[in-house]
């Protein structure tokens, strides 16, 4: 019996670690939900706005991004490593100087998971300071990396009232994708107050900035404007 009892604790226990690995893997990449602290991956509206974000850089490529942009009549959020931002700062300052949003992705594009409160600190605050070095004068969200995070970044967050902005749109994200299937996969995925994720910063991305005129002339032929993150967060 006391064997039998013994393997019955075994086993409650694999299983009550088993659902903890899961909560916390589910929790970690959730797009939507966070211990603390405010979190979008969507607006609420019915009005047709939609913001574009791209992640990572500034990089050799900015200037070509810049262009498209331009080209396309668009503002854009960025949200940028403060490492390139340091390595770059040219770029940074046209990023700012042509009016789109900055935000901040760390320092170090790290995943902010199982990391002490002094390294979450010095990922934002370092990137914080890079940012501010451009010259961009608004309001600055953050953005993990990969989308992860735990229970240290989100605090942190929280205690400094900071927005953690998510997307609920990403045909590019961990695949190779053609500029068409980008195109097809935004258009079809919008919804009014939706948050598009595009990696357009490294030649790994040139499939993604092609896309980028294509997605905004459908978009506004469908009746959508593109705003950048904090004005869609007014909304």
């Amino acid at each position: 019996m006391s064997r039998k009892r013994m393997m019955i604790g075994v086993a409650l226990a694999l299983v009550v670690l088993v659902a903890t690995a899961f909560g916390g893997y589910s929790l970690m990449n959730s797009r939507t939900w966070q211990v603390a602290g405010r979190l979008v991956d969507r607006v609420d509206t019915t009005e047709k706005v939609v913001a574009l974000t791209l992640d990572d850089g500034p990089s050799a490529k900015t200037p070509e991004v810049l262009k498209a942009l331009s080209d396309a009549g668009i503002p854009a959020t960025f949200y940028l490593n403060g490492r390139d931002l340091a390595a770059r700062p040219d770029a940074g300052r046209a990023i700012a100087e042509a009016g789109h949003e900055i935000g901040n992705h760390t320092y170090n594009h790290r995943r902010m998971v199982f990391v002490s409160a002094d390294t979450v600190r010095a990922e934002i605050e370092d990137t914080d300071a890079e940012i501010a070095r451009t010259g961009y004068p608004g309001q600055v969200t953050f953005r993990p990396p990969y989308g992860k995070k735990l229970w240290g970044l989100p605090r942190y967050l929280s205690d400094h009232d900071r927005t953690t902005v998510m997307w609920d749109v990403e045909p590019d994200s961990g695949k190779e994708a053609s500029t068409e299937e980008i195109v097809a996969e935004t258009v079809a995925n919008v919804r009014p107050g939706s948050i598009i994720l595009l990696h357009v910063m490294y030649e790994s991305g040139a499939a993604a900035l092609a896309a980028v005129p294509r997605i905004v002339a459908e978009l506004r032929s469908a009746g959508y404007r593109f705003v950048t993150v904090s004005d869609l967060l007014t909304r």
